[in-house]
């Protein structure tokens, strides 16, 4: 699999990033979710899956538009 970084909205290399595959997938690099109530709050999680916290302004700047 091969990534294309989009874009970044950090400061010294560091998360959060958006990059796209060449499938056209999005992966996402950022802080892992670890509050406790809101982990809580998910539903139908699988075992292989993880979830991080992206910055509106991210999404915003660097997602795909279509």
């Amino acid at each position: 699999m091969k990534l294309r970084k989009l874009g970044t909205t950090s400061v010294g290399g560091k998360c959060p990033t958006l990059y796209e595959t060449d499938s056209g997938d999005i992966v996402v690099q950022g802080y892992r979710l670890t509050d406790a109530e809101a982990l809580a709050q998910l539903e139908d999680v699988l075992p292989n899956e993880t979830f991080v916290i992206v910055p509106r302004e991210l999404m915003v700047r660097f997602a795909p538009k279509e």
